[in-house]
């Protein structure tokens, strides 16, 4: 009896669900995951492109913090679009992702972007190769409980596009929802540029975002862009944020088409 006892300890703690272990959905399934509220999270977001020649060390960087810590953060890759003048088009650089970081950059009153940079929820920002800096604030934020925590529901996904409900716990005032999809993982040889005849690796790489409104609960959808390929693995991610541009909660979701 008192084997049996011990076995179902075990198997009651194998279903318990830390914050940001991620869940992996298939196509017209519906799924729920949340963030959990006892955790803290940390979110990274590295300002990076493929025509920077010290954009490379940050990349790899953040494809072994990536790995390191699967369960407890999300990093995110943002190609931002100014060095694609000098002879390379990274194409995953977007204007929109270049505002985003001079909106960061305005609120942390430096002067200009900067590649590599990493913003840690929101909040702090440093160089994105600085493997010090990197595991520090990863150890600082971790304790952070979320202000929100972001359940999802009924997904579904087909060849252009993944559909969802979500509801968001805490307060709502002053919030705003981005749904973000990334791409988990690129190999290119580039050709032109700072990094020409390079082989880059890029790790969760944001490929598509959207704003929502942020209700308590809703429903909405982002389209799957045609630079990801069918075989490719892709996750969607739910961040919620307050006007001063700090992230107060966040959950991520692998989905399958």
């Amino acid at each position: 009896m008192k084997n049996k006892g011990v076995f179902l300890i075990l198997l009651l703690v194998g279903f318990v669900v830390t914050s940001f272990k991620v869940a992996n959905f298939s196509a017209n399934k519906s799924i729920n995951k949340t963030a959990d509220e006892d955790k803290g999270f940390v979110v990274l977001e590295l300002y990076t492109s493929q025509g920077c020649s010290s954009c490379p060390p940050a990349d790899a960087l953040l494809e072994k913090v990536k790995n390191q810590y699967a369960e407890t953060v999300i990093p995110l890759s943002y190609h931002v679009d100014y060095w694609n003048y000098i002879g390379w088009d990274d194409p995953f650089s977007k204007a929109t992702y270049t505002e985003k970081q001079t909106a960061y950059n305005y609120k942390f009153k430096n002067r200009s972007n900067y590649t590599p940079q990493v913003v840690v929820n929101g909040a702090t920002h440093f160089v994105g190769s600085n493997s010090l800096e990197m595991y520090k604030n990863i150890n600082i934020f971790k304790n952070n409980k979320p202000d929100n925590t972001i359940l999802v529901s009924n997904v579904k996904t087909n060849a252009n596009s993944i559909k969802f409900e979500y509801s968001l716990k805490g307060e709502l005032a002053h919030k705003k929802i981005r749904v973000v999809l990334i791409l988990d993982k690129r190999v290119t040889k580039v050709k032109g540029g700072e990094n020409r005849n390079r082989v880059l690796t890029n790790n969760n790489i944001v490929v598509a975002e959207k704003y929502i409104v942020a209700n308590a609960s809703g429903e909405a959808n982002i389209q799957i862009p045609e630079i990801v390929k069918a075989n490719e693995k892709i996750a969607l991610l739910l961040i919620s944020e307050n006007e001063q541009l700090d992230i107060t909660g966040a959950t991520k979701i692998n989905v399958s088409r």
